[in-house]
């Protein structure tokens, strides 16, 4: 029976610059599409809720400004 030991880094090879930054590049994108989804979703409910209550205001008649 023949023991072989291990010769070398058992890491492996250091990533190159182009990997790195792929890699930084993914992980970087991926707060960048959540945030931008959750401020279109913000602005989206937001305009929709301002449209519901103008709506809402010029069917009963209730203008901005006007003694209640």
């Amino acid at each position: 029976m023949t023991i072989m030991a291990q010769g070398g880094s058992t890491m492996g090879d250091e990533p190159t610059w182009g990997e790195l930054l792929g890699v930084f590049v993914v992980v970087a994108s991926v707060p960048v599409v959540v945030g931008g989804a959750l401020v279109c979703a913000v602005v989206g409910l937001t305009v929709w809720v301002s449209s519901a209550v103008r709506r809402r205001r010029a069917a009963t008649g209730v203008r901005p400004g006007d003694p209640s």
